[in-house]
């Protein structure tokens, strides 16, 4: 028997964004009663037109993203972004006790429980979700995280808060050494801790873009419970 778990934040008219860009804007193209003269007063449908940067809400990075000559959303393979195994490495806000980099977070496992995995870093930060303090002075994946990830071989890595690179190096080496490995990148994932015992499947699957570098996903787990 399998249970879903929703791992995303909904994208909202006039939300915040990642700091530089513009907030989405969630409008009707048409609403119910402007579409009713269409189809002769029979039925009605509401039909939004939605402007947003790719990078808005929860959202996938491919290696396009950082990488020109690399896959886009429309090469990325179903089964890399569907039904992954998952592992939660629980950091939550201890990562910065006793560290030289405060904000860095360092993740231990023994490659073998990475290799192929979506890897899920959970430090609580989404808790600060819709406020101003989300986007200041957040975590980021130190560089031993990277190196962990890319030599255990990791399918993706996800985390929930807004961006695995310390936003004041601008070569942004996390970015560049995971996108290059082929590692996929979702940010401001939520709702991890539950899935902190469990086994279960990840899938963030986005629309199928050509050119894409990356986009919203519906980001969830799927849990599967052995009936008593």
């Amino acid at each position: 028997m399998s249970r879903y778990l929703d791992l995303s934040h909904p994208i909202r008219d006039g939300m915040t964004a990642y700091p530089g860009l513009p907030s989405p804007r969630v409008e009707a193209l048409f609403d119910h009663d402007q579409s009713r003269s269409h189809y002769g007063g029979k039925a009605e449908f509401h039909m939004n037109m939605i402007h947003m940067a790719s990078s808005t809400g929860t959202y996938i990075d491919v290696p396009f993203h950082r990488h020109r000559a690399a896959a886009d959303l429309a090469s990325i393979p179903l089964d890399k972004i569907a039904g992954l195994p998952g592992v939660v490495i629980p950091a939550y806000l201890t990562y910065n006790r006793g560290r030289a980099e405060p904000r860095a977070v360092h993740i231990t496992a023994p490659p073998s429980d990475l290799k192929g995995r979506a890897v899920l870093v959970a430090t609580g930060w989404d808790a600060r979700w819709g406020t101003s303090k989300y986007w200041d002075g957040g975590p980021y994946l130190s560089a031993v995280t990277v190196d962990l990830l890319v030599q255990a071989g990791a399918a993706l890595v996800g985390v929930d808060f807004a961006n695995i690179d310390d936003t004041r190096d601008l070569s942004r080496p996390a970015h560049t050494r995971l996108l290059a490995a082929g590692v996929l990148v979702v940010e401001n994932l939520t709702n991890l801790t539950p899935l902190s015992a469990s086994g279960f499947r990840f899938f963030a699957v986005p629309p199928l873009i050509e050119r894409g570098a990356s986009f919203p996903v519906r980001a969830f787990a799927e849990i599967t419970e052995v009936e008593a």
